[in-house]
C-alpha cells in the first residue's frame, strides 16, 4: 500500500481536542482537509503525523506546543488606549479583531482585557501553549 510522503497531496478527516477533551476543531460534517505534504500549510506536527500513513488508516497523536502553535510570546501582547478602537466596536474579552499593520496588512488579535481607559490585544494564536490531540483518518493520497 502507498504511504503518504513528502510532496503528496492528501485528504484527511480529523478531530482536534484539548487535554480536557474539549473539541477545538473537526472536519467531520464537511469535506476532508486537503493539503500537500511539505508546503507547510498545516502545523508541523500534524503534517508529520500524516507521513507514513496509508489510505483508510486512523491514528491519534498528541502534539506539544513546539509542534503545534508554539508558546505564547509576550511581545505579541499590547495595551492600547480606548481611543484607538473604532467607536462602533464595543470591546469585550474574547472578541477577535483584525488590526492594521504599519505595512498595510492585517493581523488577527484577541481582546484579553478591557478597562475604561484601555484594551489589551493578544496577537498569539488562541491555541499557543497548549498540547493538541488529533484523531486523524487518511482518506486519500493523490
Amino acid at each position: 500500500m502507498t504511504q503518504a510522503a513528502m510532496g503528496n497531496t492528501v485528504k484527511v478527516h480529523y478531530k482536534g481536542t484539548l487535554n480536557d477533551g474539549t473539541v477545538f476543531d473537526t472536519s467531520h460534517g464537511r469535506d476532508p482537509l486537503e493539503f500537500t505534504i511539505g508546503q507547510k500549510s498545516v502545523i508541523a506536527g500534524f503534517e508529520g503525523a500524516v507521513i507514513g500513513m496509508t489510505a483508510g488508516e486512523t491514528k491519534t497523536v498528541t502534539l506539544p506546543p513546539d509542534e503545534a502553535y508554539g508558546y505564547p510570546r509576550e511581545e505579541l501582547v499590547q495595551t492600547v488606549g480606548r481611543e484607538h478602537v473604532p467607536s462602533d466596536i464595543a470591546p469585550e474579552v474574547g472578541m477577535r479583531l483584525q488590526v492594521e499593520t504599519p505595512t498595510g496588512g492585517t493581523f488577527p488579535v484577541t481582546i484579553s482585557e478591557v478597562t475604561t481607559e484601555s484594551i489589551t490585544l493578544d496577537g498569539n494564536p488562541p491555541l499557543a501553549g497548549k498540547d493538541l490531540t488529533f484523531e486523524i483518518q487518511l482518506v486519500d493520497i493523490a
